[in-house]
């Protein structure tokens, strides 16, 4: 890995992290809610964007510097497994069960899925 590519990844990380601390505190403003409803948006939402990000450069659109830049530095800021991971311990603990079986379960299933539908949208093109 060259010192330009390790930097891009570096400040494209912190400007993924940037966003979902602005995405999460403007989702708390407006639903204060203590579901973590918006850190599994941001996961299938990175998952999606990763997904089609790989579709593309699978399919020789997307140079593969970019790809690393956009997929590991920004979207690996933007997305938060352990944050997710935390939140669904939370709402077992407060015996919340619907909330922490769709926190848990739901982030599996959804991103994973957002992350298939990326990749076959990416591979259209």
């Amino acid at each position: 890995m060259t010192p330009l590519l390790f930097i891009a990844i570096s400040v494209a990380g912190g400007f993924g992290a940037a966003t979902r601390m602005l995405f999460d505190g403007a989702y708390k403003v407006w639903s204060p809610r203590s579901t973590p409803w918006s850190t599994l948006l941001i996961n299938v939402s990175g998952s999606l964007v990763l997904g089609f990000l790989t579709g593309l450069a699978g399919a020789h659109l997307l140079p593969e510097a970019w790809h690393i830049v956009l997929g590991t530095g920004f979207l690996g800021g933007y997305t938060t497994f352990s944050t997710a991971s935390f939140e669904t311990i939370g709402l077992i603990e407060e015996r919340n069960w619907g909330a922490s079986l769709l926190s848990g379960l739901g982030t599996l299933i959804f991103a994973t899925a957002a992350a298939g539908l990326g990749l076959g949208l990416g591979g259209l093109f």
